[in-house]
């Protein structure tokens, strides 16, 4: 069987296939026990008719031969032995054909004896056909008694169900006593039996796959508008929103199929107007930046002149002059960035993809603008031997400019450490710095649009150099995590997929996850 049609990915699977196969179980334990108590209580019924009779028939016999034991006349030694086997002989050669019984009969019995030898017997009965125990109660008391034990004639391996009467003849005039068993068979009954039992059985048999026949037509009924449903919801999520699914009738599983039909309707009307209102906003955004930069150019080449001017200023006017040129920096770095997050959100954006080492990257931070301005010392790990994947160069340096720009500005660290590593999969590069460290729901937050952890700050960076960062991380395929503890410091992981490769693992785990 092949493994898309195996009975574990059936059942995993297929909500109709555990219906059936439950009710096919269930079924099968609840027909099997009624036709368990049902055979039981039939074979009780057999078995106790058939000893009922069986100790009515000996019983009678019995009382016949201890009356002719009492009447016979004969005194010498065997004469009533002679009598009794007379009988057994009289009893085995008349209609032994219709006979429901046949004799055996033992003694003379001696008391705290084993078996006593057969004076008689109809049938050549094995001696395990009279139980010893049937022996012993014959033996000590008088009365009748009887068991249930199998005929097993000498010779032969086969055996039958029978019941044993057992019974004991005093002999009046010499004291000595015999044992007389009926064996009565109980083939007939044991026949009977077995005929109720294949009846029961081929029935149940027959029962069973008529009801998992019945369920596997009835979960038809309600899994097949359920299969419908799933394929439906499945053409939605490729964006097929005109899909709808078939009403019939007025029952449960119509109304559920009129549901789902408005749900889908009010879905596509909701989707539709996020689709126009998120296509306004892009244009919006991307309109307004690109409208902003024509008179940003002339308010910067003002500045520019009043910055230039600034010595020839009182105090207070050339420090306006300087703000002026500051803010306008910062503006044209948040329009820059605005213009990349509409190419992002509209899909628009593109790779250059070239051969990058990223030992190579790491090693140029040492270099970094900030990071010497800073004068804090740099450490690299893995970045002695070459770590080459398919990326975009400027986007991949824009990614660690941001990282390194917040680490130095705003993490308090004392040193920076970079680290390079790669598996078969994909290469990782990290930039850990040891200051003050981010609360846990701050990492949760970090890589939020226009978020700083510190809202009381109004100077510095635009609060989207994260996002972008993360945004470019994605578009190769990559992510961008972050790790801290407070006052440990932070630690930011660039995983970048190689051919065929996966980012899960990724090359490098933070000691601080």
């Amino acid at each position: 069987m092949s493994a898309t049609r195996s009975p574990a990915r059936l059942w995993r699977r297929s909500l109709q296939f555990r219906v059936v196969v439950g009710t096919l179980v269930l079924s099968a334990i609840v027909i099997g026990l009624t036709g368990w108590a049902l055979v039981r209580s039939v074979a009780d019924g057999l078995a106790e008719g058939r000893r009922d009779v069986a100790v009515s028939e000996a019983r009678a016999g019995f009382e016949a031969a201890q009356a002719q034991l009492d009447a016979a006349v004969e005194t010498q030694d065997g004469a009533q032995s002679q009598t009794l086997a007379e009988m057994v002989d009289d009893l085995s050669t008349t209609g032994s054909e219709t006979r429901p019984y046949d004799l055996v009969l033992e003694g003379p019995l001696v008391s705290g004896a084993g078996v006593a030898a057969p004076v008689r017997s109809s049938v050549a009965f094995d001696e395990s056909t009279v139980p010893a125990s049937l022996r012993a109660s014959v033996r000590d008391d008088g009365g009748v008694f009887w068991s249930y034990s199998r005929a097993r004639p000498l010779g032969t391996d086969e055996s039958a169900p029978a019941v044993v009467v057992g019974g004991r003849l005093d002999v009046p005039s010499t004291g000595d006593a015999y044992a007389l068993y009926y064996v009565f068979s109980m083939a007939e009954q044991q026949s009977t039996l077995d005929l109720v039992l294949r009846a029961l059985l081929l029935g149940g048999m027959a029962m069973v796959l008529l009801v998992a026949g019945v369920a596997w037509i009835v979960s038809r009924q309600v899994v097949n508008p359920v299969r419908l449903a799933r394929r439906i919801a499945e053409r939605y999520a490729a964006g097929n929103l005109e899909q709808r699914m078939h009403v019939r009738g007025e029952d449960d599983i119509a109304r559920l199929s009129t549901s789902f039909n408005q749900m889908a309707a009010s879905l596509q009307s909701q989707i539709r107007r996020l689709e126009n209102l998120s296509r306004l906003q892009q244009r919006f955004v991307s309109d307004v930046s690109h409208e902003l930069r024509t008179p940003l150019t002339t308010v910067r080449m003002a500045g520019e002149v009043l910055h230039r001017s600034r010595d020839r200023f009182d105090p207070a006017t050339a420090r306006a002059a300087e703000l002026l040129t500051a803010e306008i920096e910062r503006f044209e770095e948040l329009l820059s960035d605005l213009l990349d997050l509409s190419r992002f959100d509209a899909g628009a954006a593109q790779l250059e993809l070239d051969a990058v080492d990223l030992s190579q990257v790491a090693r140029d931070v040492v270099q970094d603008p900030v990071v010497r301005v800073a004068g804090l010392p740099v450490e690299l790990e893995g970045a002695d031997v070459p770590v080459v994947v398919d990326a975009d160069i400027r986007r991949v340096d824009r990614i660690m400019r941001n990282l390194v720009a917040n680490a130095v500005k705003y993490s308090r660290t004392d040193r920076l450490l970079v680290r390079v590593a790669e598996n078969e999969g994909c290469a990782s590069i990290a930039v850990r710095d040891f200051g003050i460290g981010l609360r846990g729901d701050e990492t949760q937050r970090v890589f939020d649009r226009f978020w700083r952890a510190d809202p009381a700050r109004t100077q510095g960076g635009t609060g989207l150099g994260l996002p972008i960062s993360r945004e470019d991380a994605a578009l190769h395929g990559g992510t961008l995590r972050v790790w801290s503890r407070p006052a440990e410091g932070t630690e930011f992981v660039l995983t970048l997929p190689r051919a065929g490769g996966s980012v899960h693992p990724p090359a490098i785990v933070s000691e601080l996850a």
